[in-house]
């Protein structure tokens, strides 16, 4: 452990049944998800822009160093969870960030869930085909 203590700034962010824990701290702009770059992990550049969203829209992106523990769900819910987490902490870090990150619609958890099949239908909302005779 070194002398100086670097500040912390932890949050959850929620997609889907996505869970991403994420620990932001001032630095050179390092995006670590499940101990693997950012750009690796998520492989596909619109999930990476849909995670890196709240950070340019407060232009912090080569500023902050993030370390982000994601488990659940597939990649587009893990990029939500990711952002909503970032946002979330980066609101944390500073107060006067809440106004841009809420304006462009980061604080918001984003409801959507899968609806659950229903007995006597093949799914969540199709039907058994009719038959009249």
């Amino acid at each position: 452990m070194s002398a100086e203590t670097t500040t912390i700034f932890a949050a959850t962010g929620r997609r889907k049944t996505a869970t991403a824990r994420v620990r932001i701290t001032p630095g050179t702009g390092k995006f670590i998800a499940n101990n693997r770059d950012f750009d690796v992990y998520f492989g596909h550049e619109n999930f990476v822009k849909a995670a890196y969203a709240p950070l340019l829209t407060v232009e912090k992106k080569d500023e902050i160093d993030i370390v982000v523990n994601v488990r659940g769900g597939g990649c587009a819910g893990q990029a939500g969870a990711v952002a909503h987490g970032v946002a979330r902490a980066l609101e944390k870090m500073d107060a006067e960030l809440r106004s841009p990150l809420k304006k462009a619609g980061h604080l918001k958890r984003d409801p959507r869930q899968k609806e659950r099949k229903k007995a006597g239908q093949p799914g969540a909302r199709k039907r058994f085909q009719f038959s009249k005779r």
